[in-house]
């Protein structure tokens, strides 16, 4: 008996979609893609050597940052946007393909060794061992990287003063085209199928995708600060989130406790106080923005037009709203902990156990 055609067609696309796609699931194919780009830009540089040419290598921006323009001082150097950038981009989530793939075992193997034998709380736990290694990286270096704008610890009105912020640093323009990788690389990951669909699986849709509009909206705008605020704002409390659900699927009772209650201050500072304080600069702190760039001049780099208030206002307050969502669960469990009853983490991701998933960014 043969299929029907549509039947064929799908599955034809299907395997053609995954053969396309496998550097997503095999690091060692990822790899290999990473190293073509190297390879020829090396090849380029060994070549130029011996036979100088007026051309860039063009293998550059896969790899290395691109468009550098002068900075504020003598000899210091910044850089703009670049067409170059959708290079930079792709080529890194290519990057964090292979490195999520290549951890993601490692911290299966240190669960078994931890007694954890289920497959579904063993694929949850190396998804959040991942967690808990990406957003410390990006946490510190977020951090790190405030720490040497006027925006430091949320001095708010400078997201709007000196506005258009064209020219970005080094580590900036790096940290915010990697952070713009790894969403997409989360979006594929969701696309794909790589992790089993969660129960919150909508809202975590929502979240990248307003986590994309967001990142890529403000890259474009030249609104760069206020995305590293929402950025340090999101990825530090996704540290402790991600160890506090390591801890619950190892069942480390008095671990699991203390790591929750720190859990639980640190969301509601970083992703409910700042985001507010964030919003509330959006709303009345907008018109600080020198008069001349208030209105939509691509070609001069200003975009903020009267109405791009409420459109930057717009999705901070959707993403505001998805984690309340979550924050009404971490709440739920609080109650249960302060009322004696069992704790149980409904943030854990294991179906098998039935527990309702509360938070899966």
């Amino acid at each position: 008996m043969h299929s029907p055609p549509a039947t064929k067609k799908s599955r034809r696309r299907r395997n053609l979609l995954q053969k396309s796609f496998a550097w997503a699931v095999q690091p060692a194919l990822a790899l290999r893609v990473l190293c073509v780009p190297m390879l020829l830009f090396i090849n380029w540089e060994i070549v130029s050597a011996f036979m100088p040419t007026s051309y860039a290598n063009p293998f550059s921006p896969f790899i290395f940052l691109s468009n550098p323009v002068p900075g504020p001082t003598p000899g210091e150097r910044r850089y703009a946007k670049s067409w170059w950038d959708l290079a930079f981009i792709g080529y890194y989530i290519v990057f964090w393909s292979m490195v999520r793939q290549s951890l993601v075992p490692v911290m299966k193997k240190m669960a078994r060794s931890y007694g954890i034998k289920k497959p579904a709380k063993l694929d949850r736990f190396g998804e959040q061992g991942y967690a808990v290694i990406y957003f410390s990286f990006t946490g510190i270096w977020g951090v790190y990287i405030m720490s040497q704008l006027p925006t430091w610890w949320y001095r708010t009105e400078h997201f709007w003063l000196g506005y258009p912020h064209w020219d970005m640093l080094p580590s900036m323009k790096r940290y915010y085209l990697m952070q713009i990788a790894y969403w997409l690389q989360q979006l594929l990951v969701l696309i794909l199928g790589l992790e089993k669909p969660r129960k919150d699986y909508r809202e975590l849709v929502i979240h990248h995708a307003v986590t994309l509009w967001l990142v890529g909206w403000s890259y474009l705008t030249n609104l760069t600060l206020i995305g590293n605020a929402i950025y340090v704002s999101m990825d530090i409390p996704d540290v402790f989130l991600a160890f506090s659900k390591i801890l619950n699927y190892l069942q480390f009772e008095t671990g699991k406790t203390v790591s929750f209650g720190v859990f639980l201050v640190i969301w509601t500072y970083f992703r409910h106080y700042l985001n507010i304080i964030i919003l509330h600069s959006v709303w009345t702190q907008f018109d600080l923005i020198p008069s001349w760039a208030q209105q939509w001049k691509p070609e001069w780099g200003v975009w903020m037009a009267g109405w791009l208030r409420y459109q930057i206002f717009a999705p901070i307050f959707l993403l505001h709203c998805v984690n309340l969502f979550w924050y009404y669960y971490i709440l739920r469990i609080a109650w249960r902990a302060i009322s004696s009853a069992p704790i149980t983490d409904d943030r854990s991701d294991d179906e098998d156990d039935g527990d309702h998933q509360g938070k899966g960014d």
